[in-house]
């Protein structure tokens, strides 16, 4: 009869304790509930606005909005740390956020945690470029921690400059490389001149490119184009032309490029050449990730052909970011059947650059992207060996050396 009693009464105990937290579930139109706290918060009442955010959070764990306006009253009340809490965990997942970073770099000037909040600003204009309000914000968290830390003028004139730099709209770019080959072939000589120019309307890049193969010279004019379209879309495209033989005739690209959450981006887009004697059309997207001071980028090209079997090939890419977007280092390993045109000669003298589409080919490659002293001029210096197979006799291969070097100035 006592067990029958206690079985009764745990059951009764389970289904109270339900009832009460049905009743205390919320039930109610988040945006209206949303509304109402925000102007108890703005009037003041903070604490009363953060049990109904809470609240709505509760059922709603993803509403950007309402943490946000719960890690601002936060700082307002200066619980500094509880609302570092919640805006870490909306820009960890929406990095294009604008005034998420803005209200998290002033929660730690609010704390007069200026390092932190030089971090925080240096991260958000690493997602949002080239951003005017965080940029000044930047300047400020810099003027405090130089009068803070007495700093020396030296210091204050670097930081100064690497402000202005990010404003210049203009750049321009010398590019060389030198290919050297193991066997049969003449070193290969590069060289670009590009101007870059940024609009409001996205990147534009016309570029002239010089070669010299096979004791043969060769111009080709290009112009790549990056639209903005919005804060999650961009798209790039490109045509080149050349009239010489160790060119493609025409050459054209366009891939579009989407920013997801998590800051992953995704791409998908095509290139088409255009030899003297074919023609060929080449698939590729790309997978990046964007992991703290680290990218990296998984890239496929396929190449379909009427005569053979598909041309696959891909490229692993991975960078590691120092003080800033401007200074890297990186490693870039392509494998496969390379849609690289790197021209090379048959056993009839005869350039066969459209061969190339189809010929086994791995590539190591590092780069060293730095800024000078004024931090408007930046170098990249380049090294990479080549394995590939020789055109007119399949299955044996050549060792190739590439050294390159950029150079960009901005004004």
């Amino acid at each position: 009869m006592l067990y029958r009693i206690i079985y009764l009464g745990l059951f009764l105990l389970f289904f109270l304790q339900k009832g009460i937290t049905q009743e205390l579930a919320y039930q109610g139109n988040p945006d209206t509930s949303f509304f109402v706290a925000r102007d108890l918060a703005f009037e003041g009442n903070h604490s009363v606005a953060r049990d109904t955010l809470r609240l709505i959070l509760s059922r709603y764990p993803d509403y950007t909005d309402v943490r946000n306006l719960l890690a601002k009253t936060y700082s307002w009340d200066g619980n500094h740390n509880e609302a570092r809490k919640h805006f870490n965990k909306i820009t960890s997942v929406e990095r294009q956020n604008k005034e998420v970073w803005i209200a998290a770099v002033k929660n730690e000037i609010y704390a007069e945690n200026y390092s932190i909040a030089l971090g925080l600003a240096n991260k958000a204009l690493i997602f949002i470029e080239a951003d005017p309000d965080l940029q000044t914000m930047r300047h400020e968290i810099i003027n405090e921690i130089n009068k803070k830390q007495n700093a020396s003028q030296k210091s204050t004139e670097e930081e100064l400059k690497e402000t202005e730099a990010k404003s210049y709209k203009n750049r321009l770019g010398l590019v060389n490389s030198l290919d050297v080959f193991d066997v049969v072939y003449d070193p290969m000589i590069y060289v670009g001149v590009e101007y870059i120019r940024e609009t409001e309307i996205g990147k534009i890049i016309p570029r002239i490119n010089f070669s010299n193969r096979f004791n043969t010279n060769g111009l080709q004019y290009e112009v790549d184009f990056y639209p903005q379209i919005s804060k999650t879309f961009y798209a790039y495209t490109n045509y080149g032309y050349s009239n010489t033989r160790i060119f493609p005739n025409h050459r054209a690209g366009a891939e579009l490029y989407a920013n997801l959450p998590k800051a992953f981006e995704v791409s998908a887009g095509m290139r088409y050449l255009d030899f003297v004697t074919s023609q060929a059309i080449i698939y590729t997207g790309s997978v990046g990730l964007y992991k703290g001071n680290y990218y990296f980028s998984l890239r496929p090209y396929i190449t379909p052909r009427t005569d053979g079997p598909i041309g696959f090939s891909g490229s692993l890419l991975a960078r590691k970011y120092f003080k800033d977007r401007e200074n890297y280092f990186g490693i870039n390993l392509i494998m496969g059947y390379s849609p690289e045109i790197k021209q090379l000669i048959s056993d009839s003298d005869i350039i066969l650059a459209e061969t190339l589409l189809f010929v086994e080919s791995q590539q190591l490659l590092f780069e060293y992207q730095f800024t000078g002293k004024s931090l408007t001029n930046s170098y990249r210096a380049s090294f990479g060996i080549t394995r590939q197979e020789l055109v007119f006799d399949p299955g044996e291969f050549f060792l190739a050396l590439t050294a390159g070097f950029r150079y960009h100035t901005k004004f």
